[in-house]
């Protein structure tokens, strides 16, 4: 399961992808925020069951920020303009990248999201494969309704579906003695990740300015 330093470390690399001129630590942060967001939903879990995965983690956040970005930019003067300064709205549209690249993607390839929570109560995951085969040619799993776990797999609902964090372990009222882990690195991809995550923000501060 992706920890919250690889969703963070996701969204320092769409940071450096996109952001121009606007680039800086503040900037940076923002997004980086961004990125975290919907794993906000662990702590909302404690007290609506099934939360995790479905509650922050719908396409319905994204869809709802951009709407809003949108929005925003067709009034005569724009809120986060007036109250952020001009690069709020480039910032504020790279910040919903990262929640969709860096804070639900990961989760959405890994065990699975509640992708279309409340409309739909069905945690989806996204995984398989893509080999070209010098027998059968090029072969995806990616889409493939005839292995559980393949591209687009049902995992379960928010009554089935549990998925522990040091946060809340496990369902309903914790025992006293639970043991809470917090995972930071579960793998030496996401070790890679955040290794280069640092290196392109440090590469990025370290570019002489024009």
């Amino acid at each position: 399961m992706p920890s919250t330093l690889v969703h963070v470390a996701i969204g320092g690399i769409v940071a450096v992808a996109l952001l121009r001129d606007e680039f800086g630590w503040w900037s940076l942060g923002v997004v980086m925020a961004f990125a975290a967001v919907p794993d906000l939903d662990t702590f909302v879990g404690l007290v609506l069951p099934g939360a995790h995965r479905s509650l922050f983690h719908s396409v319905f956040v994204p869809l709802g920020l951009g709407g809003l970005l949108v929005a925003d930019g067709r009034r005569n003067r724009s809120l986060l303009i007036d109250r952020f300064g001009p690069p709020a709205r480039r910032i504020a549209g790279v910040g919903v990248v990262a929640l969709v690249l860096g804070g639900i993607g990961p989760d959405l390839v890994t065990n699975g999201v509640n992708l279309l929570y409340p409309v739909q109560d069905n945690f989806l995951t996204v995984s398989g494969e893509l080999r070209l085969s010098d027998q059968r040619g090029i072969v995806q799993t990616f889409i493939d309704r005839s292995q559980p776990d393949a591209g687009g797999a049902v995992v379960g609902s928010t009554e089935t579906v549990h998925y522990s964090t040091g946060v809340d372990p496990s369902p309903g009222t914790e025992p006293e003695q639970v043991k809470r882990v917090f995972p930071l690195l579960g793998s030496g991809m996401q070790l890679l990740i955040v290794g280069l995550s640092a290196t392109l923000i440090g590469g990025r501060f370290l570019q002489p300015s024009d």
